[in-house]
């Protein structure tokens, strides 16, 4: 009955508002009904016909199947591997036009600056490893050539080598070992290393916590004897075992000089550093005698378990009294001031600042800011200890005159040669072989000449003489550290000794005891921006230094790859 009515538009609602806009209108033809074939479908769905498993490659229907030939119409996915492919022989991945660049990295270069090229090129364009030790064939011991490595890290970090430094000796005892997919980090305090066997593997990491710092560059340089024989003597096999062993030796080793050699050697340094800023015989006893009773205090407080802070203020009580009772006596032949400066120099932390100005400047930030802290505090240890017996002479009524700038001694000849006697105490203080000594007072002197030359007799400004002289600190310490085979930090560290900004340092201190506050700021930002010149200048010598050098790994007719940019994004 209801089929006699009409037809299926009949059926609909008749309303305007019920009617779809999309639906057509009464008596216009409607098109037929979409088959459910024809339903649009998810974009990720695969078409019919085609085959995601590659097994359905060889079944029927496939190209490869019984009655298909090259004309067939059927259609695979491009996801399925061709036929004949082997995935234990497939061929390299994609090459672009211009070809992939050799990589070679020639054993004549030391292997600080073959890992270091390592380290700066993108992991998809590292060498194929080309290990040096041999392993069992069941393969390396993971674990254990990751523990050797941490250990090996652990003793140069604690020495004060830079960050890219131990990175790259730890990557260069991994890929000996047959471990290229390794990867090593390195922070103010804690190492770590991540190797991983295959993309498919999961990785292993291993970390070590470096809780105790000491100066000992003979341990140093032992170290990395240990590492070039690990990684570039071919013809002597250093074993797991042994590798480990000689460590164990490393760390047992007594340091080359006793402790009465390093009081000595701290009284020598300030005795120095006051006839370098204008001191005579008498002032280079009383600075000497006040060094070596801070430095036995310091050793005593280090014994009791005190913080290096506090340390480091009390070790500059005794030199400051020293200058503050030869003011009291009201000696004419003795310049307290000079006493006091000879002290500082004794104190001040250059080598934590240029390790902290070298991890910034090489992109390790966090690092870099973890050292410039520790070298903040210790500077305000030092300036709590100096100020504490600056206001103590003031209200005893020390006429202490900071007016009275340093004045240079006249004889160049002597300025030279206590320069070097500086620079040989200061190597003593850290733990140095006896056979760089030589070279690194020679080191010394050279950059006391380039600064006398400069700022004395040229009128150049201090901190550009400062820079100047040890940029070339840092350029001859690089030469002269591969020449050895050997880290730079023996030939740099202590040369930059007669540089070291003690007389700013003395005069802004003076200032702040006598409530000159902005006199006392300006002497001591002068201080902080020779110790900046410092710093940069002798990474740049050492950056400088490479240019003389073949680079490991190098592209003909290429240069060294590096980061670029230009702006701050």
């Amino acid at each position: 009955m209801v089929a006699e009515q009409g037809g299926p538009e009949d059926q609909k609602p008749q309303s305007d508002e019920a009617r779809s806009a999309f639906l057509p209108p009464a008596g216009v033809e409607q098109p037929a009904a979409p088959s459910e074939d024809d339903h649009p479908t998810s974009e990720f769905a695969l078409p019919s016909g085609l085959h995601t498993d590659p097994s359905a490659s060889s079944g029927p229907g496939s190209p490869s199947g019984p009655g298909n030939g090259a004309g067939s119409d059927t259609l695979t996915s491009a996801f399925v591997p061709p036929p004949g492919y082997d995935a234990q022989h497939h061929a390299p991945a994609f090459t672009p036009a211009h070809g992939i660049p050799m990589v070679r990295l020639t054993k004549e270069a030391p292997w600080q600056d073959r890992m270091r090229t390592m380290l700066r090129m993108p992991v998809t364009e590292r060498p194929a490893p080309e290990s040096v030790q041999r392993t069992d064939d069941s393969g390396p011991a993971v674990p254990r050539v990751l523990d050797l490595t941490l250990r090996i890290g652990e003793l140069l970090l604690a020495g004060g080598e830079g960050a890219e430094d131990v990175e790259a000796a730890m990557f260069a005892v991994t890929r000996s070992y047959g471990l290229d997919r390794s990867e090593p980090t390195v922070t103010f305090t804690l190492l770590s290393i991540s190797y991983q066997p295959s993309l498919v593997d999961d990785p292993v990491t291993a970390s070590r916590t470096v809780r105790r710092r000491g100066t000992d560059y003979t341990r140093l340089a032992a170290v990395f004897r240990l590492i070039d024989d690990i990684t570039t003597a071919e013809h002597v096999e250093v074993s797991l075992e042994e590798a480990y062993r000689r460590l164990a030796e490393i760390r047992r080793n007594r340091h080359p000089y006793p402790g009465w050699v390093l009081t000595a050697a701290a009284g020598l340094l300030a005795g120095s550093a006051s006839v370098l800023v204008g001191g005579n015989a008498l002032v280079f006893i009383v600075a000497a005698a006040g060094a070596m009773l801070g430095d036995r205090l310091a050793w005593l407080c280090a014994g009791r378990g005190l913080p290096e802070f506090y340390q480091f203020t009390v070790a500059a009580m005794p030199p400051a009294a020293m200058g503050i009772a030869l003011t009291l006596t009201h000696s004419t032949d003795v310049r307290p001031s000079a006493v006091i400066t000879g002290g500082l120099f004794a104190l001040l932390p250059g080598r934590a600042l240029v390790a902290g100005v070298q991890d910034g400047l090489t992109g390790y930030y966090i690092t870099a800011g973890a050292r410039l802290l520790e070298v903040m505090y210790f500077f305000i240890g030092i300036v709590a200890g100096v100020l504490l017996m600056l206001y103590l002479g003031v209200q005893l009524g020390a006429q202490l005159n900071p007016e009275a700038q340093v004045v240079a001694n006249d004889r160049p000849g002597l300025q030279i040669l206590v320069s070097m006697t500086l620079t040989l105490a200061f190597a003593i203080l850290l733990q140095q072989e006896r056979s760089t000594v030589l070279a690194v007072t020679l080191n010394g002197g050279v950059a006391w000449v380039i600064y006398g030359a400069m700022a004395r007799e040229g009128h150049i400004s201090p901190v550009a003489a400062t820079a100047v002289a040890a940029g070339l600190v840092g350029l001859f310490g690089q030469l002269f550290s591969r020449y050895h085979y050997s880290s730079s930090l023996p030939y740099i560290t202590a040369a930059i000794g007669p540089l070291l900004p003690g007389s700013a340092t003395y005069f802004g201190l003076l200032f702040v005891a006598q409530n000159e506050v902005e006199a006392g700021l300006t002497s001591l930002s002068t201080a902080v921006a020779t110790a900046l010149a410092i710093a940069i200048g002798v990474n740049l010598g050492s950056e400088i230094s490479r240019l003389f050098m073949r680079v490991p790994g190098a592209v003909e007719g290429a240069s060294r790859r590096a980061a670029k940019r230009t702006r701050g994004f």
